[in-house]
């Protein structure tokens, strides 16, 4: 029997967070060793552990993968997440892809100067309600079911949610003109294993914090502060 998957990555969001979320949403339980020390990350690399010389790493079913959308792609079709067919992947794909680009002024957000985050959070909830959020709204009152595709639970689903958390964590109303995702939220918040993940004690990462920030750049040596989008 194959064993837990094992995470390799910073004890923090970064990119590792959303293949949490998503195998948190498919019930299945994880390892993580977190990287602290210059030395652990040289580890990984001089053993070949890091393909493209990056994290995130995942253990799993024997191998050792990197590249995220790979790994969450991966996943998703592992547990059924992934549509029933081509037509559905392509979907999917889809929106976890707008999701992504959503989710990419989010996530350097923390290595930013404090001129720069001031900007950048006007730029998040401008993307959101006026590019993203309003597609996401049209596909649910358009076919009025209660999932993205297929009217079944999708890692287009999770992702989604994953979104709209980080971004309420910047505007806590932004949701304010959007009612199927007011109702989206409740719903997929409710799913048994989500329920769980967001839990107090889950392996969920809060917002990330000054010695997250300084741990990342530690050991990845970034000695240069991130540009705002």
């Amino acid at each position: 029997m194959a064993g837990k998957p094992k995470l390799y990555y910073f004890n923090g969001r970064g990119k590792m967070e959303s293949i949490r979320w998503l195998l948190a949403a498919a019930g299945v339980e994880f390892d993580e060793e977190f990287l602290e020390t210059r030395e652990q990350y040289e580890k990984l690399l001089q053993g070949g552990s890091l393909l493209f010389q990056q994290v995130p790493m995942v253990e799993i079913d024997g191998m050792k993968m990197v590249q995220t959308r790979a790994i969450l792609n991966y996943i998703a079709a592992k547990y059924n997440l992934y549509g029933k067919d081509l037509k559905e992947r392509a979907l999917i794909d889809m929106y976890v892809g707008g999701t992504d680009d959503l989710m990419g002024f989010i996530l350097m957000f923390p290595f930013l100067s404090s001129e720069d985050k001031e900007k950048q959070h006007a730029v998040i909830v401008q993307k959101a309600t006026s590019r993203y959020f309003p597609v996401y709204e049209k596909v649910l009152r358009d076919h009025k079911q209660d999932f993205l595709v297929g009217n079944s639970f999708s890692w287009a689903d999770v992702h989604l949610l994953e979104a709209i958390l980080m971004v309420e964590e910047k505007k806590s109303d932004v949701l304010s003109g959007f009612p199927q995702l007011q109702a989206f939220k409740a719903r997929i918040s409710n799913i048994p294993t989500i329920k769980k993940f967001l839990e107090p004690g889950s392996q969920r990462k809060p917002v990330p914090d000054d010695k997250y920030v300084e741990t990342v750049r530690r050991v990845l040596r970034m000695y240069y502060d991130i540009k705002a989008n």
